[in-house]
């Protein structure tokens, strides 16, 4: 018997799970560089020394190194166990609902060092913490990933759903970016004079909520009802080297995870570009946010449209051009002949088009590259390529996170700037990399 088509209420129950993630990932991208390595005028105290590792390293990329290495280990396993997985409650939901609370546990305590001061105690705790919730949210994603392509089953109905799903991650980008701001807000309700402690139980709530908005899902979708996937029988390896068998998966990774890499750069700064090279108030971070995720949803229906009548790579192509002009202008923002806000606003709202595009339709172009697959070896193993694809996702972030840390040694206070500038060249590069990589896929046009 074929599955139920979802419903526009269980549709919005699972873009819910992405708001939760998406805030808890994006608190971690966003606020620990912040956190543990704040910029002079940011009013915290450093948390760890800014010592280079073989003259090169500093200790913050090799902690964010450390815990994403473990956690791209993890991604196949639990995808392996999740496309294997014979449970009557279904292949994916089961492990989402047991991975909510050690996700929100680990995200918590992450902020929550054992010493207030410069410390390696506190490098030591970090990675340790960071490896907890990079294994806990991970045994969320990948099975969520995992239903995109078995719960809509035709090509218009992915780019639907995946649509909602990006807006659940910009809805959480936005609410992770407005750390700071909520933290203003409990200092002056709680008349907390510590801002650090201000900005734990800033996070502290967040990830509570975000745990809450991850088993809307889980509570709501009845996985057997609306999905009819069938368990494979592949181990581990070889259903690894099965979705690397595919040409167009390869040039679709490289290109993800130089995008994912130049993401992190711009999440991970954004707080420094806006107080360090324009000396705009850290608050300001949240609102450029809010307003770049406002104005990308003027693009969904555009971005369905034309995904429909020019296919889905050319919109990337042009994203990708688009995006690193963007970071070219990174470089030189502070010394352009135009005020601070409008330098900030002219380059946020440019934003908004590539982090629209390259939200909704890369799940999209995957769900449709493993349900090919599908077809043609017979073997369901959608999770295995959600879990490559997030292992490389991860590894880009990862590097973002370090390559962004490795250069504000160069620089990250006013009047000396250098590393946060860099970041800006970087970014093109990367995204030119995506550009060319991903010229090379191969588009099946389907309905």
């Amino acid at each position: 018997m074929p599955a139920v088509q979802l419903p526009i209420s269980k549709q919005l129950a699972y873009a819910c799970g992405m708001i939760g993630w998406s805030i808890m990932t994006n608190i971690i991208i966003v606020m620990l560089p912040y956190f543990y390595l704040p910029p002079s005028s940011a009013g915290l105290i450093p948390l760890v020394p800014q010592l280079l590792v073989f003259g090169v390293f500093n200790i913050m990329s090799l902690i964010a190194a450390s815990g994403r290495f473990v956690d791209a280990l993890f991604d196949p396993f639990i995808a392996s166990l999740s496309d294997k997985s014979g449970n009557k409650q279904g292949r994916r939901i089961p492990f989402m609902k047991w991975a909510v609370v050690p996700a929100v546990l680990f995200c918590s305590l992450t902020f929550y060092p054992p010493v207030r001061g410069e410390s390696i105690s506190n490098a030591v705790w970090l990675t340790f913490m960071l490896i907890g919730f990079f294994m806990g949210v991970t045994s969320y994603i990948i099975p969520y990933n995992a239903l995109l392509p078995e719960l809509a089953h035709t090509s218009a109905q992915k780019v639907k759903l995946s649509s909602l799903q990006q807006f659940g991650f910009v809805v959480g980008i936005v609410i992770s970016a407005l750390v700071n701001n909520f933290a203003d807000l409990v200092q002056r309700t709680l008349h907390t004079p510590n801002r650090d402690a201000a900005v734990q139980y800033t996070i502290l709530g967040l990830c509570v909520f975000a745990g809450l908005a991850m088993l809307v899902p889980v509570l709501t979708i009845d996985e057997k009802k609306y999905s009819r996937s069938v368990p494979t029988h592949l181990p581990l390896l070889s259903a690894i080297r099965l979705t690397f068998s595919s040409r167009n998966f390869k040039y679709y990774l490289i290109s993800d995870f130089s995008y994912y890499m130049a993401l992190s750069i711009i999440s991970s700064g954004l707080l420094f570009f806006v107080t360090v090279l324009l000396h705009l108030p850290e608050s300001m971070g949240g609102v450029l946010m809010g307003a770049m995720v406002l104005f990308s949803l003027v693009f969904y229906p555009l971005i369905n449209y034309l995904s429909k009548k020019i296919g889905k790579k050319p919109i990337m192509l042009f994203s990708f051009g688009l995006l690193s002009l963007i970071f070219v202008a990174i470089f030189f923002l502070g010394k352009l002949p135009l005020s601070p806000t409008a330098q900030v606003y002219i380059l946020v709202l440019s934003t908004s088009f590539p982090l629209a595009s390259l939200g909704i339709l890369p799940n999209a172009i995957l769900a449709e590259i493993a349900e090919n697959d599908a077809k043609e070896t017979g073997e369901n193993s959608e999770g295995m390529f959600f879990a490559v694809k997030y292992l490389f996702v991860k590894l880009g972030q990862t590097l973002g996170i370090a390559l962004f840390a490795f250069l504000t040694v160069y620089g990250k206070d006013p009047g000396h700037d250098y590393g946060l500038r860099l970041n800006g060249i970087c970014g093109c590069v990367l995204c030119l990399l995506a550009l060319i990589f991903f010229s090379r896929f191969r588009e099946r046009r389907v309905n």
